[in-house]
Order: structure tokens, then sequence, then C-alpha cells
């Protein structure tokens, strides 16, 4: 019998024999004896060759797969003299300024050298270890090449701010209505036309220390199709130190979003048509109808009208390449701003614009048109604007409204309170962003939600942006 139990015949047992007999001698020159692991890496290679295999070359050994992994790049080849130019392969769509990674070159004929199992190390290059990643696109920043992407500072001013960087403690959760939960962080974009969209909205570092919900609230909406579609971004800000803030804004999202998605066909219509003062007194009502059925909402609950309410600023993208036409309304705090030609500019309506005709931008098209302004009436609202009327005190902030023609290169940035508070008290982070955005295309997600939550110190309310990038 054979320890494994069988009973021995022929050859197939002398091996195994010979393989396992201590008193087997060793035919190797070294006085020492082989191991038994020596002996059975022998034998192995011995039944795992074939009689075909002795006749040509030796066949080029397979990768060990059972190792460490090897890294995704190739160690690219070290030269003696000057540098070798860039393969144009991989890295011909490098961003300007970015460490090129050349590619590594085989002559022609020539086999690619076997995997090694571990011990690994980091391949190194002539000037020291490979970065992974150098040369391969970077999702994040919408950009190619580069070692590493830009670091993105964890603050500007002239202190870290006092809470942490990262969240600290969730909200507290109603098991029979987890419906209520609000997450942390909320990104979104989309590409429309000559418009790039990228929208966040992000707990301030405030409500993450002490587990409050984020009052910010962000809605991105398409109505229709094809040329003839509409995004809707709007985001809205519960009132603070007030219980149910964070469903104030989200109800006040919804119900915008309900009303414009309702007459999207007549607003993208009189947006192409640049009727602005149809635009102007239509979304002034349904603004008014929705935020009138907020103080409904709150005379429901029991609540004073100010303890469930919420500002709200939306901004209209048409979908059709040929209408570069932008549209900003709102009621409450916050902000409008314009990168162009290497500067910000504060666009937000005043007050004192609000209340009077539409504020009109550069390169805009006559106020009229030949065929009349219609929306008003073709909105179907009746009058007075709020079914709710009068509005109980206190009075309500003033209804601001702002359409302008982009140019190519602009970037449109509207934001909640948490972010335009900053950028117009810091110098610092209008600079930050201007050096992230002004060159380049529009960032990817992940690279737009870093830049819009970098922090100044005395700031910690939730930020919430939608930023368009102009083709």
């Amino acid at each position: 019998m054979s320890q494994q139990g069988e009973r021995r015949t022929g050859r197939d047992d002398d091996w195994w024999g010979q393989l396992y007999d201590d008193a087997a001698q060793d035919t190797g020159p070294t006085p020492a004896p082989d191991t038994l692991d020596d002996r059975f890496a022998s034998a192995a290679d011995t039944v795992k060759r074939s009689p075909l295999e002795h006749k040509g070359p030796p066949p080029e050994p397979a990768p060990d797969t059972t190792s460490t992994p090897p890294p995704t790049l190739p160690t690219p080849p070290t030269t003696s003299g000057p540098s070798a130019p860039p393969d144009p392969g991989l890295n011909s769509s490098a961003a300007p300024g970015a460490a090129a990674l050349p590619s590594p070159r085989r002559p022609a004929g020539a086999r690619s050298a076997p995997l090694r199992p571990a011990p690994w190390e980091p391949p190194r290059g002539p000037s020291g270890p490979v970065t992974f990643g150098a040369g391969v696109p970077d999702e994040a920043s919408g950009a190619s090449g580069g070692v590493t992407p830009e670091a993105v500072p964890g603050h500007v001013g002239d202190g870290p701010p006092t809470y942490e960087a990262e969240p600290t403690a969730l909200p507290a959760a109603d098991p029979d209505d987890l419906g209520e939960l609000v997450a942390d962080t909320v990104l979104d974009g989309a590409r429309y036309g000559t418009a790039t969209l990228r929208a966040a909205s992000v707990r301030g570092d405030s409500a993450r220390y002490r587990g409050e919900p984020r009052r910010d609230s962000l809605l991105t909406a398409r109505f229709g199709v094809g040329e003839d579609a509409l995004v809707l971004v709007a985001m809205a800000t519960g009132a603070r130190a007030t219980p149910g803030a964070h469903r104030a804004a989200a109800e006040a999202c919804a119900w915008i979003g309900r009303a414009v998605g309702r007459s999207h066909q007549r607003l993208a219509e009189d947006i192409r048509a640049a009727r602005r003062g149809d635009l102007k007194s239509g979304l002034h009502r349904l603004t008014d109808r929705s935020l009138g059925k907020l103080r409904a909402r709150a005379t429901d609950l029991g609540l004073a009208p100010h303890e469930y309410a919420a500002s709200l600023r939306c901004l209209l993208l048409p979908a059709d390449p040929q209408c570069r036409t932008r549209v900003f309304f709102g009621v409450g705090a916050g902000g409008l701003f314009r990168l162009r030609d290497g500067a910000w500019q504060d666009i937000e309506p005043r007050v004192a614009d609000a209340t009077g005709d539409a504020v009109v931008g550069f390169g805009s098209p006559p106020a009229r048109t030949p065929e009349g302004d219609h929306l008003t009436m073709d909105l179907g609202i009746t009058t007075p604007p709020s079914p709710y009327e009068p509005a109980p005190e206190p009075p309500r902030d003033p209804f601001r409204f702002r359409a302008s023609v982009a140019r190519p290169g602009d970037t449109l940035l509207l934001c909640s309170g948490g972010l335009a508070e900053p950028l117009r008290g810091e110098p610092a982070l209008a600079e930050h962003l201007t050096d992230r955005w002004l060159k380049g295309p529009a960032p990817g997600l992940a690279a737009f939600l870093a830049d819009i939550q970098v922090r100044v110190k005395g700031y910690a309310d939730d930020r919430t942006a939608a930023a368009v990038w102009e083709a």
C-alpha cells in the first residue's frame, strides 16, 4: 500500500518512494541532501513536461498569480544619456505642467520579462520611485496625465477652523420615519448644449459636529427631451434653529420643481424668445405660489410662518445649444457670481433691482420681440400671485431675478449663504476657486465637491452650490 492508502502498481509508485524515502541518496553535487520541498519541485517539474517540450525552445514561464499583485504600470526604462521624449500614446493628453511618465518601449521580437513574485518593491524610474496613476486620466479633475491630481487645501485664510474636517455625529433617527433622514452630502452633474453643470450640497461643520441634519436642500431636474428640454437647479435653506428646517427646505424645492416642470415648455420657449418681462412676472408668481404653500404648511403644523420657512434660489438652463440665456430667480440670502476674464463678479441682483425691471447682462437680446410677451398669460396662474395673500408678517424677502447671456469661457456660480458669505468675506477662497476653475474643462464631480468645501475659519454653515461652465 502507498502512503495514501492505495496499492502500489508499477512505475507510478517508484517516483513516490524515491521522493519521500529518506534512504534515497541525493544525486546533487552539494554535500547537503535535498529537502523534501526540493524533491517535490523537481518531480512536479518532470511530470508537467511533455516530450514535445524538449524539441523546441523552453516555454516562457507563466506569471505567478499567488504572490503580491504586481504594479499596474510597468517600470519605465532607465537610460544613461538624455531622457527620451515621452511616448505619445498614454500621455498624449497630459495636462499642462503635469509630470509625464514615458511609456516603456520593447524591441521588436523581444519577449516581455515574466512578472516576479514577492519580495516586491516599487518600480523606480531615472529620478526615483514611480507614482501609480501617472499618465492615467484623472476622473476627479477632468484632466489627464500628471503624476497626481493637484492637491486641494483643507482650508484657506489665517488659520484652521474650529471644527473637524470630516463628519463626527449622525443626526438622530426615528425608526418609524426613516424617510426623513438627510444625507450628509449630495452631488450631481450633467452637460447640455454648451453648458456643463456641477451641483453639490454639503452639511456644515457645525451641523456635523452637533449631529444635526443638513438644512440645505438641492434639487436638479430635467423637464422635456432633446433641445426643448429645460434644466432646473433649485436650492433652499431652512430657517436656523427651528425644528423641521430641513423638511421646509425640501418642500420648497419640491413645490417649485413641480411648478416649473408643469410649465417647462412655455418657459423654454420664452427663454429662447428673450421675453424677459414675462419671464420675471411668471417666475415671480410661481415662486410666490410655492412659498405660499410653505406658509400654509406652517399653519397646519401649528407653527409661526417664520418657524417653517426657507430661502429659495433657482437657475434655469435651456438644453438648446443655440441658446446661452441663463435665468436666475429666487427669494432669500445667497449669492450669484460669475468668473469672467480671470475675475469674480458679484452679480447678485440688488434689492432695488428686484423691484424694478429685469436685470439684463452682457450680450442679452432685446427686451421684447416682434411676437410680444405671452408667458404670464400662458402659465394660467390667477391673480393675486398666491392664494395665501395677504402675506403674513414678517414681510417676505424681495423676489430677485436676473437673465443674461453667457460668454464662452464663463463660469456661473449660484450658491446658498453658507458659501456666498465666505466668498465675499475671505479673498483667499475666491482666489482658490479662480485657480481651480479658470483654465481647462469643468472639473469632475469629486473635484468640484472638494473645491466648494474648502473651509474658512468662522464659516461653518451648510454649503450648496451649482456651477455652470460655458464651452
